[in-house]
């Protein structure tokens, strides 16, 4: 069934039942008492209908009957932690009660966001947070309101307390889920990774996340199990079927609402144990399939521990090792393909669900496309779980931009799409929203990383068009030129560009213009090339091999065999030029020897790989290190020589400057 038939055939659905309902039907009134209904047995988040196709697929992960039985009372169903005797409506109702026009959606997709007010970030030097709209980030407006379904509030506090906190109110995570509880898109690329001396404030935000994901969860189920209990009383009470009215209009096409993307098994490990960790013991009585968890997502670190102590025992004592965020890194499963659906029941979580019957959906991008990829070569298999996300979070942005960002994106662009199948929803509780094809506008993405660079921007920019507005981080910098340690005349040479479409011509020409007649003039080897990105990698290898270059390659798809040989070539002096990139350093962290004459073609996005790079020239005389850089360098040249600096080199006359 294609996608327009889909949505035909939910509105003639609709007008069927409409023409159903008899002029003098009973409406069903919904009372504050109702509105504290307790739950039912018959909650399913995917209602079916006797006359509703698809119901081959309601067997495949039903809940069992101790899955439904009635758990411990949640006090707050329907009301929100604002205090201790105040209530007020959540944010979540208002966010997928609110009812966006034809002309406001429009508007969404060609919109250019202005950020309207600023505020600083107390816990992070020299940086601040500003908004689209409103500020509803004062502290006026943030004192006590938590928001949160009461059962889940009165865990994290537990939690909190246990591992020694004594200020919730005041502490990262509960400020940080502040934020995601505003339903805004969010862009935070000034987070320091839990590899990188950032435990703490890594495992603060990725609680409020998951807390957020969890309310949002056990949010839309309540909402689902509460209308079908009234349904369920006024189809006793007035013997009809069918309901009048938007009021239990309440469930997306397919059941996921919550997709988290990473990098590596490893972060997946971290982030589902601490899931679990966060969710109330009521709802955790039975955690499935965590053995064959940890089989799938663990044994590669046993492996790999046994494997480092034999090679320990014949390693040469003088092998360096390797930097201690790339051990942390890197230390678990590092295999980038990846994918578990997670489903939570009243009082079982169950992993490795079927993705659409699963609530949250954790998976790498390379992952998905792999799935995109099947789906292009056999029509009969869907990706329509992706359908009806509601909250997305990209966590660790930076280490998915050195793996491929354009997967990313296309994870990014598969969101939201009206479904090419039914998949059993009751087609009577579907949004509006969604019908309209709206789905995108309603949607929460979360970008999270260590630095910001232009692919991130853009994917916030274009692809992020929440109807509730933006909230970004910005941040000035100190630069890391302090942390190279030998006398190296850092020489910073600005080429010009007129537009980013330009930039990549406009460097390649420069270079072969004003920095290769030098080197090929020259008789001294030693020279090491360092490009930032694969595509530039490729350009230069090709302009070498045109000149009829002396050089060798270390590139993110090089044999080890040639990279062994390469790094042997270079430090006799059997090949002048090296050409190497920053996704291999990432990966390898090599510490290359005999490099003489450092140019660097376009600066690294991590800024302690400029450092580290640097570090590598050795010899006592006249140490050089070239830079080439541009007007859209701007954000990777702050990083590295500061934000005040970079500003003027930019803006300077000069388009040569020197740092030693």
């Amino acid at each position: 069934m294609k996608p327009n038939s889909v949505i035909l055939f939910c509105y003639e659905q609709r007008q069927v039942a409409e023409d159903d309902v008899t002029d003098g039907a009973e409406s069903l009134s919904v009372s504050e008492e109702e509105n504290d209904y307790e739950e039912t047995d018959n909650g399913s988040l995917r209602m079916q209908e006797p006359d509703m196709v698809g119901t081959e697929e309601q067997t495949e992960d039903v809940e069992t009957e101790d899955d439904l039985e009635t758990s411990d009372r949640d006090e707050d169903d329907d009301l929100s932690v604002c205090g201790p005797y105040t209530v007020a409506t959540s944010s979540f109702t208002k966010h997928v009660e609110y009812k966006l026009s034809k002309v406001e959606a429009e508007d969404l997709s060609k919109k250019k966001w202005k950020y309207t007010w600023e505020l600083p970030a107390a816990d992070i030097s020299k940086c601040k947070w500003v908004g689209t709209g409103e500020c509803f980030l004062k502290d006026d407006d943030l004192n006590y309101n938590y928001d949160l379904k009461q059962k889940l509030y009165k865990h994290w506090l537990d939690v909190y307390k246990t591992s020694g906190g004594n200020d919730f109110h005041s502490s990262k995570q509960r400020w940080f889920f502040s934020l995601c509880n505003s339903y805004r898109d969010i862009l935070h690329c000034e987070k320091k990774p839990f590899y990188h001396k950032g435990l703490e404030e890594d495992s603060n935000i990725m609680d409020a996340y998951l807390m957020h994901s969890l309310n949002h969860i056990f949010r839309t189920r309540d909402l689902v199990r509460k209308n079908d209990a009234k349904i369920s009383k006024h189809q006793e009470s007035t013997k009809e079927e069918i309901l009048p009215g938007d009021d239990f209009l309440d469930q997306g096409f397919t059941r996921p609402k919550v997709l988290i993307l990473l990098p590596l098994r490893s972060v997946a490990v971290r982030l589902i144990e601490r899931l679990i960790q966060l969710t109330p013991a009521t709802s955790k009585v039975n955690v499935e399939q965590l053995d064959r968890f940890y089989q799938d997502f663990g044994a590669e670190e046993v492996e790999g521990d046994e494997e480092k102590e034999e090679q320990s025992k014949n390693a040469k004592p003088h092998k360096p090792p390797k930097p201690s965020d790339h051990q942390s890194l890197f230390k678990g499963d590092s295999r980038d393909d990846f994918m578990i659906g997670i489903k939570f029941t009243r009082k079982t979580i169950k992993l490795y669900g079927d993705f659409y019957s699963s609530d949250i959906i954790v998976a790498s991008p390379l992952e998905l496309m792999t799935k995109f990829g099947k789906v292009e070569k056999n029509k009969e298999l869907d990706t329509d779980y992706l359908s009806s996300i509601e909250v997305v979070i990209i966590d660790h942005a930076d280490v998915i931009s050195l793996q491929n960002w354009s997967f990313l994106t296309s994870v990014v662009e598969h969101l939201n799409h009206i479904p090419s199948k039914q998949h059993g929803t009751n087609v009577m509780r579907i949004r509006q929203w969604y019908l309209d094809g709206f789905a995108r506008f309603y949607r929460q993405t979360i970008i999270l990383g260590y630095y910001l660079n232009p692919d991130m921007n853009a994917l916030f920019n274009h692809h992020c068009v929440n109807y509730q507005g933006k909230v970004k981080s910005v941040h000035e910098h100190n630069g890391v030129l302090p942390k190279v340690l030998s006398q190296v005349r850092q020489i910073y040479e600005r080429f010009d560009a007129n537009s980013i479409a330009d930039v990549d011509d406009a460097r390649l020409e420069y270079f072969a213009k004003k920095v290769f007649p030098k080197i090929k003039d020259s008789e001294q080897g030693g020279i090491m090339l360092f490009a930032s990105s694969y595509f530039e990698f490729v350009r230069l290898r090709n302009f070498l091999k045109s000149q009829n270059a002396s050089f060798c390659l270390l590139g993110d798809y090089t044999d080890q065999r040639d990279i062994s040989r390469a790094r042997v070539w270079f430090f006799e002096g059997k090949r002048k030029i090296m050409l190497y990139t920053e996704r291999i350093h990432f990966y390898r962290r090599y510490k290359i020897r005999g490099i003489r004459n450092l140019i660097i073609y376009s600066l690294p996005d991590r800024k302690d790989f400029y450092a580290e790079i640097v570090n590598m020239l050795e010899g006592s005389d006249d140490l050089a290190c070239t830079v080439l850089f541009s007007l859209f360098d701007k954000l990777r040249l702050e990083r590295i020589v500061g934000s005040a600096p970079a500003k003027r080199m930019i803006k300077s006359e000069k388009g040569v400057f020197v740092f030693c």
